[in-house]
């Protein structure tokens, strides 16, 4: 399943264009979308939502591409996102809750950019996510219990995927705070690597 090219309405400095891309995975509700949009603000970047590209791209609702296509069919257009569907440098990107399950997908992320995971309680998720109806996997009788369970399913993959930043008990300005500095640190490993 392929996604028509990315948005070519991108105009960015050149500076901001020689910028490794930052990646912040993490189960829903942990805080990417904000803290992304923040950092991406504050390192002068572009800043993208996977989700919302996704939606654009396709051209049809996530909740209208579990209906269709089940979560394989949108966990497809998430893999085809990250291998061509947004520019190579320059970019904040909030990854769906998810899109670090498919095989490989941790990989992909890491070999594009620097790779940071944001972490929250189950109990914090279902406070920042029940007021929210257009999260599929959440449509349950009992959210909280699902989001504990997927929680245990997904640690190994979150663990495995970056550095770890916790947003529980945090003020939004800290976590942004915290990003940068792993950002401006691994941001310097990763183009000392690239240029061997």
């Amino acid at each position: 399943m392929l996604l028509p090219p990315m948005n070519p309405t991108f105009q960015k400095s050149r500076e901001t264009q020689k910028r490794t891309n930052l990646y912040l995975v993490g189960f829903m509700g942990t805080g990417k979308s904000t803290v992304a949009r923040m950092v991406a603000q504050r390192l002068g970047m572009e800043w993208l939502d996977s989700d919302a590209e996704i939606e654009r791209q396709a051209g049809r609702p996530i909740s209208d591409i579990f209906a269709r296509d089940g979560e394989s069919g949108f966990r497809q257009l998430e893999r085809a996102f990250i291998e061509a569907g947004h520019p190579e440098r320059g970019c904040v990107v909030s990854c769906g809750g998810g899109l670090v399950l498919g095989a490989g997908m941790i990989g992909q992320l890491k070999s594009r950019g620097v790779l940071v995971c944001l972490q929250a309680s189950a109990g914090t998720i279902h406070e920042r996510t029940r007021s929210n109806q257009n999260r599929p996997l959440l449509n349950v009788e009992n959210p909280e219990e699902r989001i504990a369970a997927m929680l245990r399913e997904r640690e190994p993959y979150y663990r495995a995927s970056g550095t770890q930043i916790l947003t529980d008990h945090r003020t939004l300005l800290e976590v942004v705070a915290h990003v940068c500095r792993v950002y401006q640190r691994e941001a310097r490993d990763f183009e000392r690597v690239q240029r061997r």
